[in-house]
């Protein structure tokens, strides 16, 4: 939780106070669905909630934005951003039924109203967004292909709509295949520890 102070001391009280929740809500409900490896639940802050934010380094989201979290799993990176964007509205999707019974209850315990989850996969998913995010569900080129339609024309941010993706180092060569306007973004750039070495956003546009 120290990371979180560390890096957004900006937060409001009743941020802290969410962000603090994560760590007891995460630990009982893995308990009885594994979201998040036994082996990672201790380093909850560091490689699930840290690396969720990054996205909140490269783009600070404008009030009344549309996101949708692909392959959310048990809400990375959509909860975290949630918390942060309380004026962003998230749509969380994952096929799996049990993760999204996690990521439902896990929001409703934290008050966010700003999230809905749903058990859907992103190709039948008929509604459009500002921005795609994602974890490394996939490689880049499939994902493309299962959310372009899904990426509303009218941008009202400061980085054009499109799809923001955490990956690690295979993204280079994965975007050399795509026609798509993109940048890479050292998320080690954004914070110090180790761990984010390797990690990246890749941001991608005009798909």
């Amino acid at each position: 939780m120290q990371l979180i102070k560390k890096y957004f001391p900006e937060l409001s009280p009743g941020q802290l106070q969410q962000f603090e929740q994560l760590q007891p809500l995460y630990n009982d409900w893995n308990e009885k669905i594994n979201v998040i490896s036994r082996q990672d639940i201790s380093e909850l802050y560091l490689h699930h909630v840290l690396h969720s934010l990054s996205i909140a380094k490269l783009i600070q989201f404008t009030p009344g934005t549309t996101v949708m979290d692909v392959g959310t799993g048990g809400g990375f990176p959509g909860i975290p951003l949630a918390i942060m964007f309380p004026e962003v509205d998230f749509f969380l999707v994952d096929s799996i039924g049990k993760k999204i019974q996690v990521v439902q209850e896990i929001a409703k315990a934290l008050g966010l109203e700003n999230v809905t989850a749903e058990q859907k996969r992103a190709e039948d998913v008929g509604y459009t967004f500002d921005f795609i995010i994602s974890r490394a569900v996939t490689e880049l080129p499939d994902f493309v292909k299962w959310i372009k339609h899904n990426i509303s024309d009218e941008s009202v941010n400061t980085l054009q709509n499109g799809v923001l993706y955490l990956k690690g180092d295979d993204a280079l060569q994965e975007i050399k295949r795509m026609k798509a306007a993109k940048f890479i973004f050292d998320i080690s750039s954004y914070f110090e520890e180790e761990f984010f070495t390797t990690k990246k956003i890749v941001y991608l546009y005009n798909l």
